[in-house]
C-alpha cells in the first residue's frame, strides 16, 4: 500500500479523498477482487458448485462491481455524485457477496474477511464522499 499511497501523493489533481483514504480503499478493493475472483473460482472447482451457483455468481459480481470501482477512485473521482453511486454499488455486491459465501469453504472464509474490509473501507470513502 505504500507504493499506491506515494502515487497517490503525487497526483497534482485534487479529489474529494485524502490520498491516504484512497490508497487504502483501491489496496483493499484490489484484494477483495482478488479474493471473490479466486473463491469463485474454487467454487466452481469443487463437486458442490451446482448448490453454490448463487454464491459463485455473486462473487462474479462482486470482483467486476470492486474492480470497476477501483478504476474509478484511482483516477480520483472528481464527481462526487457519481463516485458516491459507484461506491454504493461495490458496498451492496461485498456484502452480498459475505453473506452468500461466508460459511461454505476455507477460502470462502478468506473472501469473507476480504469483502469484509471492502464493505468498511466503501463506508469510509463514502463518509468522506458525503462530507
Amino acid at each position: 500500500m505504500l507504493q499506491t499511497r506515494e502515487l497517490f501523493d503525487s497526483l497534482t489533481t485534487a479529489g474529494p479523498l485524502r490520498s491516504e483514504v484512497l490508497a487504502r480503499a483501491v489496496s483493499l478493493l484490489s484484494e477483495c477482487e482478488e479474493a471473490t475472483t479466486a473463491c469463485a473460482a474454487a467454487m466452481l472447482a469443487g463437486k458442490d458448485a451446482d448448490e453454490l451457483r448463487a454464491a459463485i455468481v455473486q462473487d462474479l459480481d462482486c470482483a467486476d462491481v470492486t474492480a470497476a470501482t477501483r478504476r474509478v477512485l484511482t483516477r480520483g473521482g472528481h464527481d462526487r455524485t457519481l463516485l458516491a453511486a459507484q461506491v454504493e454499488a461495490c458496498l451492496i455486491a461485498c456484502r452480498l457477496s459475505h453473506d452468500l459465501c461466508a460459511a461454505h469453504h476455507e477460502h470462502c472464509r478468506i473472501c469473507a474477511e476480504s469483502t469484509e474490509q471492502a464493505v468498511d473501507v466503501c463506508r469510509e470513502v463514502l463518509a468522506a464522499v458525503r462530507s
